[in-house]
């Protein structure tokens, strides 16, 4: 009797050459999870609660103090408590398995106290923050980090029993709290909650996707050189004041996604975990493998039991403490492969297949995953892979990684493409609908125009590729150029063709949506450490003699539309008509008939497509006034389909219509 295929591998039989592969991963999971779960006593869940157990802890008796620093001889708590000195009264206890202890009562420390670990190894020693420290502070004058004691006397309250993030359909806007407000400056939690959570909701998103939280000594990271993987960054305010905004989100209906960085972390040896305790292993690869050659970082050896403790539990301490609805894994490329991924070309199936990925990388996501959801059932995770790993977004126990959606990272890089390489006359809509629906059926994809990396110095985002310097002088009303009006038409067409192809979600980065103008360019030497660039300019939003306001409001017309449709993931996209000559396309998704002609020159009257019979009235024009258009259609008339004998048995009529160039328009049938 055959041997029945993997999950996997029967929905995709182009796998099939490499089924042992997948089964040899899925069984590797499975080993290390029967492993560390000690053969099903416990949940891998109760594996993931290090948090609980390392670190600094309040106790009914007084603190707790634990590390865990297996190469150590000596560790002693220096602060502000003992004038930042070795005292026999803080030098920790050795344990087992390389663990250290303290425990002190209650007069030893007090909430705000700043305080380090004192090190010693054999041939050296140094002062380190814990690995395990919930809150670590900036000196603003010396810029040195600490660990501060965090155990306030009123910790917040929690407001958002019962809530559930909303996924039909996920709508995420990306944002970075410290340069979310209109000012040259670092933002804060608190001012996230009362200046940007409104205009978000507004807008019509679903969830906020929020970046830079773990704590990092480089502000001009942009977050992903990590130092203390379970702080969230004081830059921003506090862990309460962290919680309030997260829960004020969940009240007003918006899910909040953390942008997790597991793939690497800052070489830094004093605020982070480059040596920890004289041995620069102890989280990481030894040798070539050490340090990734493009990042100027250190990558983790996933193949380590202590590690998977540190990095699962770190998942786990960010959905139960901090109320996190899930993640967007950053750099999975980068884990899966001994390459990094990178020089590699990713042609075919065999390229996931070859020896050349990291099991133990592999494990760890998989892990992760199947931890995550043990926790938070309806928690959300992304995966952010270039290369095209198939299975990442299936289910584990079809032999997938269990990610819930993987970007769709092939669409932003094919809008860079088209814009930069293809005159508008040769847009094709067959090609334009095959990119934007390309995609493995079993997993989800989260569909997104351009990414925040395009919004960096030294690239452009898809508004300053199409206007260019024309933004600075032809973007208030009544004063546009061609080359303005070209470039808002095309803004709000790759938007509306992008989120209405979505086979899970879409991503908007903050500021995008509105065709913010000017780049980011956070605090560095090279600028003089300005916040000019690191901010959003909100008041060109608000500004209703400005053009931004109209991006502005056709996005969220945009948004609202989608949602008019229940269910509007699930259903099928069904096109109707392509014309490359023409470049008109259509497709329908439920009720909504989508309409595009990307033709600069072209407009056509009586353009007609075989659609379902009856009255279709039309619910967005790109090219209304109110959204930047010309207004050359009357949308206040319904659409009648005309009977054709020929496809009576098809249940279909014609419909036919106006559209004019570069403009699409969506139908509602009724």
């Amino acid at each position: 009797m055959a041997k029945e295929h993997i999950g996997l591998v029967a929905k995709d039989f182009w796998l099939e050459p490499y089924e042992e592969a997948i089964r040899g991963r899925h069984e590797h999971a499975l080993w290390k999870i029967a492993q560390l779960t000690q053969n099903g006593k416990i949940k891998l869940s109760d594996f993931a609660d290090g948090h609980l157990y390392f670190g600094l802890h309040k106790t009914a008796y007084g603190w707790v103090f634990r590390e865990w620093a297996p190469n150590a001889t000596a560790i002693y708590l220096i602060g502000e408590f003992n004038n930042w000195q070795e005292d026999e009264a803080y030098r920790c206890e050795k344990l087992e398995n390389g663990n250290w202890e303290l425990k002190m009562l209650a007069d030893k420390m007090k909430h705000g106290d700043l305080y380090k670990m004192k090190v010693h190894w054999d041939g050296g020693e140094g002062e380190r923050i814990p690995a395990w420290c919930q809150r670590v502070v900036q000196d603003p004058q010396t810029k040195i980090f600490s660990a501060q004691v965090w155990a306030p006397e009123n910790p917040h309250e929690w407001h958002d029993q019962g809530f559930k993030i909303d996924t039909k359909p996920l709508l995420i806007y990306e944002c970075h709290v410290g340069m979310a407000q209109d000012a040259e400056k670092v933002g804060t939690y608190t001012e996230f909650k009362e200046n940007i959570l409104p205009r978000i909701k507004q807008a019509g998103y679903t969830a906020i996707q929020v970046m830079a939280i773990q704590e990092h000594p480089y502000y001009g990271s942009f977050g992903y050189h990590v130092s203390s993987f379970f702080a969230p960054s004081s830059r921003c305010g506090t862990p309460d004041e962290l919680k309030d905004m997260i829960d004020t989100a969940h009240q007003m209906g918006l899910g909040v996604i953390m942008d997790i960085v597991h793939s690497h972390a800052v070489k830094n040896e004093v605020e982070g975990l480059g040596n920890l305790a004289g041995d620069p292993n102890q989280f990481f690869y030894e040798g070539e493998r050490h340090e990734h050659p493009a990042w100027d970082s250190l990558c983790f050896d996933y193949g380590k039991d202590d590690v998977l403790h540190f990095l699962l539990s770190n998942c786990k301490y960010w959905l139960q403490e901090y109320h996190f609805d899930g993640f967007r894994f950053d750099g999975i490329t980068s884990m899966l492969y001994y390459s990094h991924g990178l020089g590699e070309a990713f042609t075919g199936y065999g390229d996931y297949f070859n020896g050349h990925q990291d099991d133990n990388a592999i494990c760890y996501l998989m892990l992760a995953n199947k931890m995550i959801h043990e926790v938070k059932p309806d928690a959300v995770t992304i995966a952010e892979d270039v290369s095209g790993m198939p299975g990442l977004a299936s289910k584990f126990e079809d032999g997938g990684f269990g990610f819930n959606y993987r970007l769709a990272m092939n669409v932003p890089d094919y809008w860079i493409k088209i814009i930069k390489e293809q005159r508008d006359e040769d847009w094709k809509p067959s090609s334009i609908f095959w990119e934007m629906t390309n995609r493995r059926a079993d997993e989800k994809t989260i569909s997104y125009a351009e990414s925040h990396d395009q919004a960096l110095v030294g690239d452009k985002t898809i508004i300053f590729r199409l206007i260019d310097a024309d933004m600075y002088w032809h973007f208030r009303k009544g004063d546009e150029n061609d080359m303005a009006n070209r470039g808002i038409a095309l803004h709000k067409m790759i938007r509306l063709v992008t989120v209405s192809t979505m086979s899970g979600g879409y991503l908007n980065f903050m500021g995008n949506e509105f065709g913010h103008p000017e780049w980011i360019d956070f605090p560095r030497e090279g600028n003089g450490w300005s916040h000019k660039y690191a901010q959003r300019q909100w008041h060109l939003l608000d500004d209703p003699t400005l053009c931004y306001r109209e991006l502005g409001d056709f996005d969220r017309a945009m948004l609202a539309v989608i949602k008019a449709e229940p269910d509007f993931v699930n259903l099928p996209i069904q096109e109707i008509w392509h014309d490359d000559a023409d470049q008109v396309l259509a497709y329908m998704r439920g009720r909504l008939l989508f309409v595009f002609n990307f033709s600069p020159t072209k407009s056509f009257t009586d353009y007609g497509f075989l659609v379902p019979k009856g009255d279709y009235d039309v619910m967005l024009n790109t090219d209304d006034k109110q959204f930047g258009g010309f207004g050359l259609t009357n949308d206040n008339i319904p659409h009648f389909t005309n009977y054709d004998p020929l496809y009576d048995r098809d249940n279909k009529d014609w419909l036919k219509l106006y559209i004019p160039a570069r403009s699409a328009v969506v139908l509602w049938k009724n």
